[in-house]
């Protein structure tokens, strides 16, 4: 254990830590022999979503995420469940370029439907729905990089 701790190396951390920050990634984590070091920075996502195209505001900063939904009256506010990314990739609508894409705002779909699909590791990986109903957004665009956890569909 004191290994560990003389070999600790804050340096490494702050480097870590300035990646996460300019790659606008969540987390990172490096292995080097016996010490295993991870960063990582929460996330917070709203539920509530201003228009169904709101893929800008979650590329940007976080601070300035809430600007455009103050702009909105809160009877446009959307509401409904939430479908995350359950992975890292690039989103996709359709399964392959000028194809029709797999769901629309308004369309109504049953569960295990497939809502998009995410390329991860050049691996195409559809995105069922957890639960049937209408689509209320699509809360990325199409061919936008998305991060674990972040939110891709609105379904009342």
């Amino acid at each position: 254990m004191s290994k560990n701790a003389s070999s600790f190396d804050t340096g490494l951390i702050r480097q870590l830590a300035e990646l996460l920050n300019e790659t606008d990634i969540s987390e990172i984590e490096v292995e080097k022999e016996d010490l295993r070091i991870r960063v990582a920075r929460t996330i917070t996502v709203s539920a509530q979503v201003a228009a169904p195209m709101a893929a800008p505001a979650a590329a940007a900063p976080a601070p300035a995420a809430p600007a455009p939904a103050a702009d909105k009256p809160a009877a446009e506010a959307v509401t409904g469940e939430v479908v995350p990314s359950p992975m890292v990739g690039t989103a996709y609508y359709s399964p392959e370029p000028g194809a029709r894409p797999f769901i629309e705002v308004g369309d109504t779909v049953r569960e295990g439907q497939t809502l998009l699909i995410i390329e991860a590791m050049k691996t195409m990986n559809q995105i069922p729905s957890p639960r049937g109903g209408k689509v209320k957004a699509i809360l990325v665009e199409d061919g936008q990089p998305v991060e674990y956890g972040e939110p891709l569909v609105l379904i009342d």
